[in-house]
């Protein structure tokens, strides 16, 4: 009786032992639920702070076309460089960037070329190039002659081969294999995938290009140019005009911009450069696309956004292009 009471004993303790453990998994479990259930809804409740922010910016922008008569510059409120505004719990943090301030490659692939498939003297082919040979990037000519053609062969959708360019039998041979798009770009990070771009200038160019989803076509807004911008400018006017004269006139711009074209034309330096029709038409005063830019907080849960918005021909903004991340 002595023996079987000290094994019952054992038992006992064993078996409390065994609900300790569970116990003790089960509220850990519990805690971990919750904690993740919290986060959740904090993720959610900042996401929506940051959809909320692209409703507002969709509004402020139809607002300002209207009241502006379309002309856009960087004295309007939207321009601001850092949008803050407190909310319950946390805060939002917003951006709103020109995206007609910067080059659209998308319309290299309109641009025209001689028999031979040598850029004309005055071609968006031709601009890109000086664009690729402005002071800092360091290009030599033939690295930006290699890198021109080969985006021009990435965004045609034939296989003829341009003067300096690659086409699937280039892009095939590497390793990995692969093959180029043949159809307009989607994001300006598809750069990295064209043949001949180099990391070590590739981080300084991204910043004064862009990619309009769909759109071929190349207008630069000259009221929303910023100094860093310059080149941009300067390389759509070609070699007659210094990237230093080209920051002076950004430099003297009006606050309210220039209030059409024919104002930046009449400009004696911009004048004597004897601009044709097609060069003309790749400036504007108005803008159709904006980059907006959001960081959200909401108790311990953070998040990020950028929306591309543009204007149609109704004047109505819409949202064309959600990532997630990337608030520089």
């Amino acid at each position: 009786m002595h023996h079987s009471r000290g094994v019952a004993l054992i038992l006992v303790l064993l078996i409390l032992a065994m609900v300790s453990v569970i116990a003790t998994e089960m509220g850990s479990r519990l805690q971990l639920q919750a904690r993740r259930a919290g986060n959740i809804k904090d993720n959610n409740q900042a996401y929506w702070y940051a959809m909320g922010a692209e409703q507002f910016a969709l509004k402020s922008i139809a607002e300002l076309l209207e009241s502006a008569n379309g002309v856009i510059h960087l004295n309007q409120p939207w321009a601001a460089a850092d949008i803050q505004f407190p909310l319950e719990g946390g805060g939002l943090q917003a951006r709103i960037t020109d995206m007609q301030s910067c080059f659209n490659l998308n319309a290299l692939q309109a641009a025209p070329q001689n028999k031979t498939g040598t850029p004309t003297a005055n071609s968006l082919a031709e601009a890109f190039k000086r664009l690729l040979q402005t002071d800092g990037l360091e290009i030599s000519s033939y690295d930006a002659d290699v890198f021109r053609d080969s985006v021009i062969d990435w965004l045609d959708q034939d296989s003829q081969i341009s003067a300096f360019g690659a086409e699937d039998s280039d892009y095939e041979a590497k390793l990995p294999p692969y093959l180029p798009a043949n159809n307009l770009m989607a994001a300006e990070s598809e750069l990295r995938m064209v043949h001949g771009a180099a990391p070590q200038w590739l981080d300084k160019l991204l910043p004064l290009v862009c990619v309009l989803p769909g759109n071929n076509s190349l207008k630069i807004n000259i009221n929303t140019l910023t100094d860093e911008l310059a080149p941009v400018l300067h390389a759509l006017l070609g070699n007659g005009i210094s990237l230093q004269d080209v920051k002076g006139i950004i430099a003297s711009r009006k606050p309210e911009g220039f209030k059409d074209t024919n104002e930046f034309f009449s400009l004696p330096e911009i004048t004597a450069l004897n601009l044709t029709d097609d060069q003309k038409g790749w400036f504007d005063v108005t803008s159709q696309y904006f980059l907006l830019q959001t960081r959200t907080r909401y108790n311990n849960a953070s998040f990020s956004m950028s929306s591309l918005l543009v204007v149609d021909q109704g004047s109505t903004p819409v949202v064309v292009r959600r990532e997630f991340g990337g608030f520089k």
